[in-house]
Parts: C-alpha cells; sequence; structure tokens
C-alpha cells in the first residue's frame, strides 16, 4: 500500500512556549533538529514518500536518508492548507506533526498497517500527533485544542471506522519546558544531541527538572 506522510512545519516563531528558556535562534534549530528526527522515522518506515509543508521559505539542511521529499511553502492556517491538501488525495496518507522528535519506524508502521479507515494518534494533552487517513479526501481535520475528540467525531459523522492508536513514542510532542525532559531521557537522535549540545541537561532533586 503506498501511502504519503505530509508533515506540517513551522520555523519562525516556533515554539514560543520555549521562550523562557531557550532564545529565538535556537527555537528554531530546535524545531529543525525535531524536524529531521520525524524524517528520519519517517524514511526508516514503509512509508517512501513525504511532503513537508512549511511556512519558510527554505529548509537549509542534508538527510542522508532515502525519502522522496518535497516541500511545499504555504503561510496560511494549518486547517486551511491541510484540508485543501487532502482533498486532493486519492491515496492514503499520514499527518504527522514535525514536533514528535521520539517518533520511530516501528510505530509509524504499525499505525499505517491498521486497516480502519482512520487512525487516530493523540498527543498527552489532548491533540493529535499522528492521522492516519485511508480515503483523505473523505476527511476534514480540525486541528489546535483538543483535536483528538474533534476527529473521533469526524470520523463518526462521516461513518468511517477509527481506532485510537496509543503509542508513547508519538504522543511526546514537544510545546513547554516540561515536555524536554522525556526528550532528554529518551532521545537518541538529533534533537537531543541538539539540547546536549547548548548545555540543557536533567537536574533530579525531589522532581525531574531540565536546566542549563
Amino acid at each position: 500500500m503506498k501511502v504519503k506522510a505530509i508533515i506540517p512545519f513551522k520555523k519562525e516563531g516556533a515554539k514560543t512556549r520555549l521562550g523562557a528558556f531557550l532564545t529565538e535562534k535556537e527555537r528554531e534549530e530546535f524545531a529543525i533538529c525535531m524536524l529531521k528526527d520525524v524524517l528520519v522515522a519517517v524514511s526508516g518506515s514503509e512509508i517512501e514518500e513525504a511532503r513537508i509543508i512549511s511556512t519558510c521559505s527554505k529548509l537549509n539542511f542534508e538527510l542522508d536518508e532515502e525519502l522522496k521529499l518535497t516541500v511545499r511553502e504555504d503561510e496560511r492556517g494549518l486547517n486551511e492548507v491541510l484540508n485543501e491538501v487532502i482533498r486532493e488525495e486519492k491515496e492514503p496518507v499520514l499527518i504527522i506533526m514535525a514536533d514528535i522528535p521520539l517518533a520511530t519506524s516501528e510505530s509509524i508502521n504499525e499505525l499505517v498497517r491498521r486497516e480502519e479507515d482512520v487512525v487516530i494518534a493523540p498527543g498527552r494533552k489532548g491533540g493529535t500527533n499522528a492521522l492516519f487517513l485511508r480515503r483523505p479526501y473523505e476527511f476534514f481535520v480540525s486541528y489546535y485544542g483538543i483535536s483528538y475528540l474533534k476527529h473521533v467525531e469526524m470520523a463518526k459523522r462521516r461513518n468511517l471506522s477509527y481506532v485510537v492508536y496509543d503509542s508513547f513514542f508519538i504522543s511526546v510532542d514537544i510545546d513547554e519546558v516540561d515536555d524536554l525532559i522525556e526528550l532528554v531521557v529518551h532521545g537518541k537522535g538529533f534533537s537531543a544531541e541538539y539540547l546536549r549540545a547548548i548545555g540543557v541537561c536533567l537536574r533530579v532533586d525531589k522532581e525531574a527538572k531540565v536546566g542549563r
């Protein structure tokens, strides 16, 4: 089965909730590292083609992995651009966020091998970190807020079979400082290495925290 990965990505002004911990330049560099980790996971999976939908005009990095990769620049809102894209897709697609650096090729394979029309991999705070659509043209995405529940409701409304795919590695999205703890503990890719390079470490007293 041919599946295309769609990866929304924002570089400029990325991860503002990390602003008290990382500088703007560091946040942008960190966002690129997380995107690279996601691309490595996708390229090692059964998916052979990926499209990054980015708000920035240039992504200056190279990836050694073999993956048919295209970049589409689009400054419109996430829902607007994604719904336009999936309306035109006749083959299955996996929409996967660019800020889940612990995602693995194995978890992606398990997700896209499901037989349901819609497979929803939620984040820890009710978002949707990965969304597999067997017939994307029949679906309508609604990100932001508790999007996981919105996507469950959309599947029901469209009479599409669905399943919730529970994966720790896909559930860890990085938005706030405390989220970095999981990445420092479990990360082995570009993102974790970047944090180590700029002096981010784990401090354990009565509770775990990251510091510099």
